[in-house]
């Protein structure tokens, strides 16, 4: 047997109903140099008998099977660390990949450098396709090294949304030994993002990024696995979490920060914002509406004036009158380029 290039980790939780689509992506294209990780956060549905019933036809395929849940940050490590793989390819175990990338991934690879993220389309639950989801304003092969100040700050400045800043797993292809050289980050273990705070820590001592922006994955969507705690809490992770990650990293007042706050504000725009002061104002509690008074007032905290006008457009709004604009968003949102 060659020695495996390529480990394609899938750490997953119950989903059985999406994870045979998965592996019928993967399987039929990859060679006897890529292997497949399923690290199981002890699922209680069907999980288990789908992946196993891949094994008979691709031996290279590991199956591990916690006995309760470890959490998205430890369970994603985890599967790394099963990983023999010289790359590992994070996947979601409801996303599709497209067919014939892993001998493009496997080529791509030779040129040696640390990450490489890669593009992807939108699709529904069902996965009808959306639209491409934006990521880099960059060529093709555009490569970064992260550690010299001036191309960080170029990649920070051509960042599309936060799958730049290595947020969508299913992206992120890289060196398992850069990877290694840090351990889990326990301060941002729970947050979601103990992947991004590995790479920012590893950013430092040498963190070379090259963009693949062709489609290599179809992202599922309205089947977001973080939502068991409601909307305005799912949002917080993303708006609150990424603040944190770029003042521990960076510094509040960084151009790196700065560019990480603007990405994050053409991903929660002011009408997706203005509908989930809808949702609060109908049905949620006080609580929820304290939370996202405060997340945009996160949002918008530089002093910028385009910033004042949304923060008093938020605040003067009356829920009331949102629900023909909500209704409005929604529509649009399906044709915008944008999640």
């Amino acid at each position: 047997m060659k020695g495996i290039r390529l480990s394609i980790c899938i750490p997953t939780y119950n989903f059985g109903r999406f994870i045979g689509e998965t592996l019928s992506s993967i399987v039929p294209q990859a060679g006897e140099d890529v292997e497949i990780v399923v690290l199981d956060g002890g699922s209680t549905d069907n999980t288990s008998e789908v992946v196993e019933g891949f094994r008979s036809v691709f031996p290279r395929l590991f199956y591990r099977r916690k006995e309760k849940k470890g959490g998205i940050d430890q369970d994603m490590a985890e599967s790394v660390s099963l990983a023999r793989g010289e790359y590992c390819w994070l996947f979601s175990s409801d996303d599709v990949m497209e067919p014939g990338k892993i001998p493009e991934v496997l080529e791509a690879i030779r040129t040696g450098h640390d990450v490489y993220l890669c593009g992807l389309t939108l699709c529904t639950l069902d996965m009808h396709p959306l639209r491409r989801h934006p990521v880099l304003d960059a060529p093709a092969g555009a490569a970064f090294d992260l550690s010299v100040a001036t191309e960080r700050r170029e990649y920070f400045r051509r960042a599309e949304t936060t799958t730049a800043f290595f947020s969508f797993c299913g992206s992120l292809i890289f060196r398992k030994s850069r990877w290694d050289s840090v351990p889990l980050d326990e301060e941002f273990t729970g947050s979601c993002w103990a992947h991004v705070a590995r790479f920012f820590r590893i950013m430092p001592s040498g963190l070379r990024v090259k963009y693949l922006p062709d489609t290599y994955l179809r992202k599922r969507g309205d089947n977001d696995s973080f939502l068991d705690r409601g909307i305005i809490h799912r949002i917080g992770i993303g708006i609150a979490g990424y603040h944190r990650l770029a003042n521990t990293f960076f510094g509040k007042d960084s151009e790196e920060s700065f560019h990480v706050r603007r990405v994050l504000r053409t991903e929660y725009s002011l009408p997706g914002m203005l509908g989930m002061k809808l949702r609060a104002a109908s049905g949620g509690s006080r609580e929820d509406q304290a939370d996202l008074s405060r997340l945009v007032e996160m949002l918008y905290e530089d002093d910028l004036w385009r910033n004042r006008l949304n923060l008093a457009v938020f605040r003067m709004a009356p829920p009331l009158l949102l629900k023909p604009a909500d209704r409005a968003y929604k529509f649009l949102r399906r044709f915008l380029p944008l999640a």
